[in-house]
């Protein structure tokens, strides 16, 4: 094998790469890091689908900020009491079980996907965006998992 000589070109294309490789490298790697919701809101995420299974809206009420908002194909950034009388009132009697698949997010978001086993013996699933603000949930803003995937929706299908 022979000595092969660099020339001043290719080394200034091989420098060019790794200048191209550490600038998108760090986004790339960030990505990833950012995948792991943080333990508080996990926890916080997880006592507020407990809340809607024990059917305890005060356990729910005092994980939302004061000005919470709620966002859904039906419902456009509501607040906490329409939420409670546009949203709880007419599902809570109706859910059994939440399965929750995964929480990934970062600092102030979490991203949720669930299974939702509702009285009926039938299932639905969405995914839901938390955000957080000092500890308590800011906004939820659900993604149906299908048409009218909601347990009132899905109870009137039988």
């Amino acid at each position: 094998m022979g000595k092969r000589a660099m020339s001043r070109r290719t080394l200034l294309e091989a420098g060019a790469c790794a200048l191209a490789a550490t600038v998108v490298m760090p986004k790339i790697a960030g990505a990833y890091a950012a995948a792991v919701a943080g333990p508080q809101n996990a926890r916080t995420i997880r006592k507020y689908y407990a809340a809607w299974e024990a059917k305890d809206w005060h356990a729910l009420d005092v994980l939302l900020a004061d000005d919470f908002t709620f966002t859904s194909p039906n419902d456009d950034h509501i607040s906490k009491g329409l939420y409670k009388t546009g949203c709880w009132q007419p599902n809570v009697n109706l859910i059994e079980h939440f399965d929750l698949q995964q929480i990934v997010g970062n600092d102030n978001d979490a991203f949720v996907m669930y299974v939702l086993h509702i009285k009926n013996g039938k299932t639905l699933q969405n995914v839901e965006h938390f955000q957080f603000r000092n500890g308590k949930v800011e906004a939820v803003r659900c993604y149906f998992g299908g048409q009218n995937s909601y347990p009132a929706a899905v109870e009137k299908q039988r």
